[in-house]
């Protein structure tokens, strides 16, 4: 299934996106799609469901795709694991993962304005397969680690350099501004994603080709995060991992990193799991909502 939330911050209806690419709505089965929704007798239930039955929604008064579920407890990321975006960052192949978190508050939807901060000179782009979690993990293995996974989705895990490397103190200074986390359009249930190792994702930048790669080029699998972040602590439905990015960010451009600037439009996608569109703004309080 690919589950999506349509509609403005606070007023969100649930959806579904059928086999033909039509909306369907949710609302009649359930007031939202939240961490209870992502369990698997929850979605085995929506499962059970002929979408046909359900009402269509037109398009053009849906609103845009906002967070594909509701109650986002975490937002953890893994640095540098793709081998080759360590390299073009100059930074060593890490011996085991590499974990930061977000705030929840970047996460907005595909669609949404990316707002650049006041000051920010070297913001980033990330294409990235987020893993949704639906059952409680903790000190899981890696044999069971895919059984607590919910589904994927897309997500931009946009960064400010300057911020991030070169001010001292933890990753999160460049990592946690406001819009920059989207994710969706959809939530793709783990049912229909047999091999998380083997999905193409990619990245453009006012259509110039940036990022190209593919999961199984991972130093660390799936499998293996989930079971390494579950060490650390303890995860929750709704709680999202970020995988890491394959090479392609503008950081890493030869002779000169490359950076986003105001008026710029961001497209990028994984192969089964949607695409997402971004213009980038200067700031704006206005656009953050």
């Amino acid at each position: 299934m690919k589950l999506m939330r349509l509609g403005a911050r606070g007023h969100e209806r649930p959806a579904l996106l059928d086999a033909e690419g039509r909306l369907r709505d949710l609302g009649a089965l359930l007031p939202d799609i939240t961490p209870a929704t992502l369990a698997p007798a929850a979605l085995a239930a929506l499962r059970s469901v002929d979408p046909s039955t359900l009402p269509l929604i037109d398009p053009a008064t849906a609103g845009a795709p906002a967070v594909p579920w509701a109650g986002m407890g975490k937002f953890i990321c893994i640095g540098l694991n793709y081998a080759d975006h360590a390299a073009e960052a100059g930074m060593p192949i890490p011996k085991e993962p590499i974990v930061f978190l977000k705030p929840p508050s970047v996460a907005v939807g595909a669609e949404h304005a990316v707002v650049l901060p006041p000051g920010s000179l070297k913001s980033d782009w990330e294409v990235e397969l987020g893993v949704v979690i639906g059952t409680r993990a903790r000190q899981v293995s890696e044999a069971e680690a895919l059984a607590h996974v919910a589904g994927y989705c897309v997500v931009n895990d946009l960064s400010e350099r300057e911020w991030q490397l070169e001010r001292g103190g933890t990753w999160d200074k460049g990592k946690g501004c406001d819009t920059f986390g989207p994710v969706g359009p959809w939530l793709v249930t783990a049912d229909e994603v047999p091999d998380p190792q083997a999905l193409d994702l990619w990245l453009d930048v006012d259509g110039q080709p940036m990022q190209r790669g593919n999961t199984r080029t991972m130093v660390f699998t799936v499998a293996r995060l989930v079971s390494e972040v579950s060490r650390y602590m303890t995860l929750h439905p709704g709680d999202l991992i970020a995988t890491g990015t394959p090479p392609g960010v503008g950081l890493g451009m030869k002779p000169q990193p490359r950076f986003l600037k105001p008026g710029e439009t961001v497209t990028l996608g994984i192969a089964g799991l949607g695409a997402q569109r971004q213009v980038v703004h200067a700031w704006r309080e206005d656009l953050l909502d």
